[in-house]
Formats: C-alpha cells, sequence, structure tokens
C-alpha cells in the first residue's frame, strides 16, 4: 500500500509546525519520494539529527507503508 504525498506533507507539519515542505514522488507509484524540509527544529543539529526528527515524524512509516524517502533538510536561512 502506498503512502500519498499530501500524507507525508501533513505528518511532518503536524511534528515540525514551522516546516516548509516540498515532496516529489521520483517513481511515481507512491512508494519513491524526494522531501525537501526547512524547519528552525534543525538550527544546530547534525545532518543525522535532522533525519531522525523527519523520520520520527513519519511514524514508523518508514520502510514499510512508505519504502523510500530522500530527504534534504536544513534550517531556514
Amino acid at each position: 500500500m502506498a503512502m500519498a504525498a499530501a500524507e507525508i506533507e501533513r505528518m511532518i507539519k503536524e511534528a515540525l509546525p514551522d516546516a516548509r515542505v516540498e515532496i516529489k514522488d521520483l517513481a511515481g507509484d507512491g512508494d519513491h519520494y524526494a522531501a525537501t524540509v526547512v524547519s528552525e527544529a534543525f538550527r544546530g543539529k547534525s545532518r543525522v539529527q535532522q533525519h531522525q526528527l523527519v523520520y520520527a515524524a513519519l511514524k514508523g512509516n518508514m520502510g514499510g507503508v512508505l519504502h523510500a524517502l530522500a530527504l534534504t533538510t536544513s534550517a531556514p536561512t
């Protein structure tokens, strides 16, 4: 079962309300996405910590319903 891009965006914004989120479906199959997430919550955190925040926002769906998510994360400039 695939996960809709809108659902991914909703979950990320629920956990990181200030986030600017852009989701792209890479394969057109609802399983392979790229996400760009910009949030003040990432300031001062390593790239790994930033990605962990996004994965936590997805509440265990990574690797299951959501097969692949290429992440680009940053704090606002």
